[in-house]
């Protein structure tokens, strides 16, 4: 096997690393949701309406912001 073969069968066994799908947005999302929820400040949820305000949970995160806030 001459140099070049030899170059081609070297580049043929490197394989590109395996890049993992995207992940959803609206998971993410809802998992910071409830991180926010599960720590229950006024803190967690304005960082949450902060970041996602247009996001459906932040109506929700208002919600619990304001029984706080009580």
């Amino acid at each position: 096997m001459d140099g070049k073969a030899k170059a081609v069968e070297s580049h043929k066994a490197i394989r590109s690393p395996s890049v993992p799908p995207a992940r959803d947005p609206s998971a993410a999302v809802a998992e910071e949701y409830e991180a926010a929820r599960r720590k229950d400040t006024t803190d967690a949820y304005e960082l949450f309406i902060a970041r996602h305000g247009d996001d459906p949970l932040a109506k929700k995160a208002r919600a619990h912001l304001r029984r706080l806030s009580r």
